[in-house]
């Protein structure tokens, strides 16, 4: 099997242990049987009447690897390592085990390998470059894929406006041209690619390849703004569109690890009232997560200093990467046509810098760190294209909005300043 593999990035597993506490596996009946098998006593440190459990309310019996009380996997030890892989090796985990970070997308003649940014070895880039990796990726893909389906269609541009892959792949390349511009601050380039495909939206389909052509033009125009854009203060997203995005914060900022108290109505209630309040961005901002602080909603909204080059590179790589493998919009990401997912994306590299002030600021800090944006980053993309919620009709349709009214771009230069 081919795969397209990403160009930047590396990754090795470093054993925190964070993946194995913030993830419900489902297996499969064969998986269910081959654990339940295996010989496991309490003095190994896990209970064999714990093992696989029936997910409830499932239609059909599924089954999911138990949990410890604190949500950790029944098989995580005190060092953050795996008891069925170091008993039994690698090959005894289930799929999803294995699986994680990687993940395969639809492409025109090959699936494209992506990564979750939710580990954080992904976000650092730590580990062996993907590039050799292409045997272990192969095998993978080998049970993931699945096998004699025809071909996947491609996206649409916009609702009503098909394409097909030769024209998608023009338009990631473009993207990731405009994306690969190193030498310009991230959220320039970030503009820039929302210019374009702005631009694109009005233009006929058959027009993409006149827009490549036009591509350095378009380029050289955007570039002469780039004074004015420093010199200019920003002018802030709207009232309505810093609420409907401080919503976007609150779905993506939520820690829906598996834990039985997730299920009570008290937690939900909880969870609504800390909606609310994002919603009305007044007072102090809830707590969804371990790790951030209460802090007022207004110090979110000042400016917490220029990102460094080591800030910058880490979003550049996550774009580039969410780019090359797809993973922004098609069946990578709940059937999003190219421009809806791209502003989507670009609203999510906002949210990573909302979350990185709230961080800075819970620390008592004023200008952001790349600590702060490393967590953020993983927080986002725990969610971007997994969390059922994003793909809801209600979330969609704010993103739309924000997108139509040109608010994407406002909040990319307000919270990227």
């Amino acid at each position: 099997m081919r795969l397209e593999l990403p160009t930047l990035q590396n990754w090795s597993c470093h054993n925190c242990g964070g993946c194995c506490r913030q993830h419900e596996i489902e297996i499969t009946a064969e998986e269910r049987t081959r654990i339940l098998a295996q010989p496991w006593t309490r003095d190994e440190g896990v209970d064999p009447a714990r093992l696989v459990e029936e997910i409830p309310g499932s239609a059909g019996r599924r089954w999911r690897l138990c949990h410890q009380p604190d949500g950790a996997c029944v098989f995580l030890d005190d060092r953050g390592l795996c008891r069925m892989h170091a008993r039994f090796g690698e090959l005894s985990k289930p799929l999803p085990c294995r699986l994680y970070p990687y993940t395969f997308h639809p492409g025109p003649n090959a699936p494209r390998v992506g990564l979750r940014f939710s580990c954080p070895s992904v976000v650092s880039n730590r580990g062996t470059a993907l590039a050799e990796q292409r045997g272990t990726l192969t095998q993978l893909a080998l049970e993931v894929v699945p096998r004699g389906v025809p071909n996947v269609g491609a996206p649409e541009l916009s609702p009503g406006r098909p394409l097909d892959w030769a024209q998608l792949d023009l338009i990631v390349s473009l993207l990731g041209r405009l994306l690969g511009e190193t030498d310009r601050p991230v959220v320039l380039r970030l503009l820039w690619c929302l210019g374009w495909l702005g631009l694109l939206e009005q233009s006929p389909t058959t027009g993409i390849k006149d827009f490549a052509r036009s591509l350095g033009e378009l380029a050289r125009g955007v570039r002469a703004e780039l004074p004015q854009l420093r010199r200019e203060a920003p002018l802030p997203p709207s009232a309505m569109a810093r609420r409907l995005f401080r919503m976007t914060v609150a779905q993506y900022s939520r820690k829906d690890t598996f834990q039985a108290e997730h299920r009570s109505w008290r937690y939900r209630w909880r969870l609504f009232r800390s909606i609310w309040r994002f919603t009305s961005g007044r007072g102090l901002t809830p707590v969804l997560q371990e790790g951030f602080a209460p802090v007022p909603f207004a110090d979110l909204e000042t400016s917490y200093g220029p990102l460094t080059p080591e800030m910058d590179e880490r979003l550049t790589r996550y774009l580039q990467v969410k780019v090359e493998s797809l993973h922004f919009c098609g069946r990578a990401y709940y059937g999003a046509p190219v421009i809806e997912g791209f502003a989507s994306l670009a609203v999510a590299v906002a949210t990573i810098w909302y979350l990185s002030r709230w961080l800075a600021r819970g620390a008592g800090r004023s200008q952001w760190e790349l600590e702060d944006l490393e967590r953020a980053i993983a927080v986002v993309d725990h969610h971007h294209g997994f969390s059922p919620a994003l793909g809801l009709a209600s979330f969609r349709s704010r993103q739309r909005w924000l997108w139509s009214q040109r608010e994407v771009t406002r909040l990319v230069l307000w919270y990227g300043r």
